[in-house]
């Protein structure tokens, strides 16, 4: 694999980068390939879109297929256009193995076994990350506490972490209150239409596993409705790395199980990657829905750290050090509200009318000494309007200021 990603990135050096997040407990290093036009450095409203495979070492496919995928993307580069044009428009961070010690464990044709699941000190590392609703009891790994930082360093948008054992696109919430005596409910986050719909994608792009019928030796009467499952109604578990995604950072991640074998003999590689190929495009093609701009002050200066507020919807993200911001939705009216403190906060109303484009929309906010009181915070866009300022926009941004800082 190193060598691998090592020749793509001496074979395309203008638009990879090979990097390192981190070493595994034996002291593997957690390769990353990032591919852009620009893959050196985040550029300024361009997202930043993340794979993640082999958390489970033992799960081979996924680690496969993001082979299989660099290669396609490179390849395919200045010769397909829906590529070049997905190139052009996104840095895409591909870690084909989170967990090479337990890959190294784990054997060629052991399709239901749990040999090399776990990581050198025996955590699944699927369980390893800050919980909501539990205490973890393992320390955090240091394949975890890579992944962590690795989160929290970019703009990530939007991430899929790809595992073996059935078929399936799981979301989140993967686990749920303790004292929810059913552990397997339906545990709604605030974005679950849009989860549902990313989800879809991913399902519907793929030549079964919308079906949801994966028809695995183990289970063989699973059924996923549409191919997509909310990860607590499946069966809860807590420290999964898709909820901390969601509740931690800006990043929407989703976990794609890609085979019903966790690790089929090599000859039958070809095959999985060709049943996800396009499912692995157009889920990377989802990057770029729902609204995403900039934040300026009124001297066209980025606002770092604006917190941009969905109304109806709990769920926030906050802009990058570059004024630029991300915030997935489904088609639909929206209405956004803009916060940072020491700014009059800035409003608008935004129609999406198709999930397979973008829509920007740009905020520019006034400082509260600027405007003396008045709230003047205005926004551009191409389909909506800003709301005009008055006591009711006071009074939310007062009633989201004590949310902030609670």
């Amino acid at each position: 694999m190193t060598s691998l990603l090592q020749d793509l990135h001496q074979k395309y050096p203008h638009i990879t980068k090979l990097y390192s997040i981190g070493k595994s407990v034996d002291k593997r290093d957690l390769h990353v390939l990032a591919i852009g036009a620009n893959p050196n450095q985040h550029v300024p409203g361009r997202p930043e879109f993340k794979y993640v495979g082999n958390m489970h070492g033992n799960e081979a496919i996924g680690r496969e297929i993001l082979l299989y995928l660099s290669v396609h993307l490179l390849e395919n580069y200045g010769i397909d256009n829906e590529i070049t044009w997905l190139i052009d428009n996104t840095r895409i961070h591909i870690l084909p193995s989170m967990n090479p010690d337990g890959f190294e464990m784990s054997y060629e044709g052991n399709c239901t076994g749990l040999i090399g699941r776990y990581n050198r000190n025996g955590i699944d590392l699927n369980r390893n990350f800050p919980d909501q609703y539990s205490n973890l009891t393992d320390p955090l790994q240091p394949e975890t506490i890579a992944v962590m930082q690795w989160i929290q360093s970019l703009p990530f948008v939007l991430s899929a972490n790809l595992h073996g054992g059935t078929v399936v696109t799981v979301y989140p919430y993967d686990n749920l209150p303790e004292n929810v005596v059913d552990r397997s409910s339906y545990n709604k986050c605030p974005d679950d239409d849009l989860y549902r719909a990313i989800s879809k994608v991913y399902s519907f792009s793929h030549p079964t596993m919308y079906i949801g019928r994966p028809n695995c030796s183990i289970n063989d009467t699973d059924y996923f409705h549409d191919g997509i499952i909310n990860g607590a109604a499946w069966y809860a578990i807590q420290g999964s790395m898709q909820d901390y995604n969601y509740l931690k950072s800006n990043c929407f991640e989703t976990t794609i199980e890609v085979s019903c074998c966790k690790y089929p003999v090599s000859s039958q590689l070809p095959l999985f990657w060709q049943r996800n190929r396009n499912s692995l495009i157009q889920y990377i093609k989802a990057v770029h829905m729902g609204v995403k701009g900039f934040i300026l002050d009124s001297q066209g200066q980025p606002i770092s750290n604006a917190t941009v507020v969905v109304r109806g919807n709990t769920h926030n993200v906050i802009s990058a050090k570059d004024g630029d911001y991300w915030r997935l939705l489904i088609q639909g009216n929206h209405t956004i509200d803009v916060i940072a403190p020491g700014y009059t906060m800035a409003t608008q109303m935004v129609e999406i009318s198709t999930n397979s484009e973008v829509m920007t929309v740009n905020f520019t906010l006034q400082s509260v000494s600027a405007t003396q009181g008045t709230i003047s915070g205005t926004g551009t866009v191409g389909r909506g309007f800003a709301i005009e300022s008055n006591g009711y926009l006071i009074a939310l941004l007062l009633l989201y200021m004590v949310n902030f800082m609670l």
